[in-house]
């Protein structure tokens, strides 16, 4: 008998399914891959349910004769296992970004005389209603907050990407790029003070309060699944630091990460251009206590910022801070550097490892961009931030746009630069 193979990374089954599985059946033995979690969140998203149950709900389809896991989502490891004879997929992986994985499967059967089968995609109320129920699930609370933690087991480097609006966390949710074969995305978005404050025309010294920001994050979280990482600045008053830590974690937020300054906060980008106070460890240590203190669930994190290399007090006093933030309760240690080269940053991230194997490691290649996240994570970083590149791109761009209708008086001029405003809609779900 002849095998059929199709892999499935759905935590529902609906009709779109069940219609592969018997176009499947009409040719053979039917085989169902489960995509792996580690695979699924580069390929697609987040999974509502673990590996193990959806291994258990393909088993359990009529029709189906074994369930495999598939580890790698160019499906190498299965068709090298399998050599099936024929493999059906929905046609949606004929358009872009996924038709680079299907022209790679492609060619792999075609090496030793299989086929691949491209069945029409099902579209119906009752499919599309299931994936907006999925969607939504996603983007619970309950779901959302814990899934940074699960992240950083799952995966080499965790890539976080500032949002400041719905519009870019729908950017940062939504874009999937093809490289070698493979496709990637972004796994969280960072709320940065520094682009919300930019974005409403504010300085970045925690003029813009809390309730205005947590708008910002209601507005992303609205439209957007993935977990969000949110700038806390320095915190504020331990007093006040705990009720923020309440607020975000009950809105889902996955982390807050505090700097330990006090005072009337600078941009450390400013470094010792201009006067910054650094807290105490004592005061810092007291904060993330609270914190912990403060919060409910297990799953949030409290992010300790280190400004010592900034200020140029040294990569001991760095260390000793990371130590102190570590035993206060932190859940990870943020190290921060203005500096071009990234010596300083391995230098800490090699030394902080040799001594502690599990506190994750966070950093924002701003300055030191030279240097790879592949780079980063052999050197036992866990969270890479790109933390104000959106911002950055579109000033010069709507800037540019502004002065040349003014020189022109009209809009011909810009036109080929912009954006299609249908192509942009696209990115906006409707119910």
């Amino acid at each position: 008998m002849k095998t059929v193979y199709t892999c499935f990374c759905t935590d529902v089954i609906h009709d779109g399914h069940l219609n592969i599985i018997e176009k499947a059946h009409q040719r053979g033995k039917v085989i169902v891959g489960c995509l792996s979690d580690e695979a699924l969140i580069r390929y697609n998203r987040f999974p509502t349910v673990s590996q193990d149950e959806r291994l258990r709900l393909y088993r359990s389809i009529d029709g189906v004769e074994e369930v495999v896991l598939q580890n790698d989502m160019l499906y190498d490891d299965v068709i090298a296992r399998l050599r099936p004879d024929y493999i059906v997929h929905g046609d949606n992986w004929l358009q872009e970004p996924e038709r680079a994985i299907r022209d790679h499967v492609e060619a792999l059967v075609a090496a030793y005389g299989g086929e691949l089968i491209d069945v029409p995609y099902t579209y119906s109320d009752k499919v599309r209603k299931i994936d907006l129920q999925l969607r939504e699930k996603l983007a619970m609370p309950e779901y959302r907050r814990k899934r940074l933690r699960q992240l950083i087991r799952m995966t080499p480097v965790v890539k976080a990407l500032e949002a400041h609006s719905g519009l870019t966390g729908l950017i940062v949710e939504k874009t999937v790029v093809e490289h070698d074969g493979k496709l990637d995305q972004f796994d969280a978005m960072w709320v940065s003070s520094l682009c919300d404050s930019t974005a409403k025309g504010k300085p970045d010294i925690e003029l813009v309060d809390m309730t205005s920001r947590f708008r910002t994050i209601d507005d992303i979280m609205e439209v957007t699944t993935k977990p969000i990482i949110f700038d806390g600045d320095t915190g504020g008053l331990a007093e006040h630091f705990v009720y923020t830590v309440r607020s975000l974690e009950r809105m889902g937020v996955s982390a807050i990460i505090i700097e330990d300054k006090k005072g009337l906060k600078k941009n450390s980008l400013f470094g010792t251009e201009v006067e910054q106070t650094q807290a105490t460890i004592e005061e810092m240590s007291a904060k993330i206590a609270a914190g912990k203190s403060a919060q409910l669930t297990d799953d949030f994190m409290i992010i300790a910022r280190i400004e010592s290399l900034i200020l140029e007090k040294g990569m001991e006093d760095a260390l000793a801070r990371a130590r102190a933030f570590v035993q206060a309760g932190a859940d990870g240690i943020m190290i921060h550097s203005r500096k071009k080269d990234p010596a300083e940053i391995v230098e800490f991230c090699d030394r902080f490892r040799a001594e502690d194997g599990d506190t994750p490691i966070v950093v924002v290649p701003s300055s030191f961009n030279t240097i790879t996240e592949e780079e980063l994570a052999g050197h036992g970083v866990n969270i890479v931030i790109y933390a104000n590149q959106l911002t950055r791109s579109a000033f010069p761009a709507m800037q540019k746009t502004a002065e040349d209708i003014l020189r022109y008086h009209r809009a011909k001029e810009v036109d080929d630069r912009l954006m299609p405003i249908k192509q942009i809609i696209t990115l906006i779900d409707e119910l």
